[in-house]
């Protein structure tokens, strides 16, 4: 049996703190002719390859069941996102994994669903699932340039709308608890911060709002001291 998983610990810190510094490496060497291309390769491979080890384990285990097979949390279509992104280079994907990452597969790492510390399979799977999905969203930052625009505001809320329809309906078919619209996770998060249900589901939506709009905050702000250098140019 493994360690218990500590909140805060340092193994926990190390995952936080690699989940950063990893991409800020990678876009380093990006500049390397053609290593752009072989590091969005590498952060596919591991993504697909930690996607099919969580499949793996959680048949392994019994643990998989209608509430978790399907891939409707966020961070599912997060992961969908930054595939895209990396593969095709989707300016439109990305801006979603951007959002989604940044704003709510971020969550997942501060606080994780996990019982158990390394090398527990659990620990594993979990962590490297939600850091590179994270990762992977940096390295598109600062190692290749893509950005949210203006426009990227409406099309993330308008999909993250639509991501809570879809999971909504999935959890009124199903029984099941999909996005947490049914019920708060069973392990600490920020929903304990929050009123019972119903009432944290319209403040989750409103804080998840002015999470985009926050996180598309520097580059309005980059964006507005350029233009009176381009104005004096």
């Amino acid at each position: 049996m493994h360690e218990p998983f500590v909140l805060f610990g340092f193994q926990h810190w190390m995952v936080m703190a690699l989940t950063f510094a990893v991409p800020l490496g990678l876009a380093a060497a990006a500049r390397e002719p053609g290593a752009d291309r072989r590091i969005r390769i590498g952060f596919v491979a591991v993504l697909l390859a930690n996607w099919i080890g969580w499949y793996a384990l959680f048949i392994a285990r019994g643990w998989l069941g209608l509430g978790n097979v399907l891939q409707l949390n966020l961070c599912d279509w997060a992961f969908f996102a930054v595939l895209i992104a990396l593969i095709r280079k989707s300016e439109r994907a990305f801006e979603l994994a951007y959002f989604w990452a940044l704003a709510g597969t971020v969550q997942g790492i501060v606080t994780p669903e996990v019982s158990y510390s390394f090398p527990e399979p659990q620990f594993v799977v979990f962590m490297l699932g939600h850091a590179d999905i994270v990762a992977a969203v940096l390295y598109l930052v600062f190692g290749t340039g893509m950005r949210p625009c203006p426009a990227s505001i409406p099309r993330a809320i308008g999909w993250t709308f639509a991501y809570l329809a879809t999971a909504g309906l999935a959890d009124w078919l199903l029984d099941v608890n999909y996005a947490f619209l049914r019920a708060k996770p069973d392990h600490a998060t920020l929903f304990d911060l929050m009123p019972a249900w119903p009432w944290y589901i319209p403040e989750a939506v409103a804080l998840g709002v002015f999470a985009i709009l926050l996180l598309y905050l520097p580059w309005y702000l980059a964006d507005r001291l350029r233009q009176p250098l381009a104005h004096r140019a």
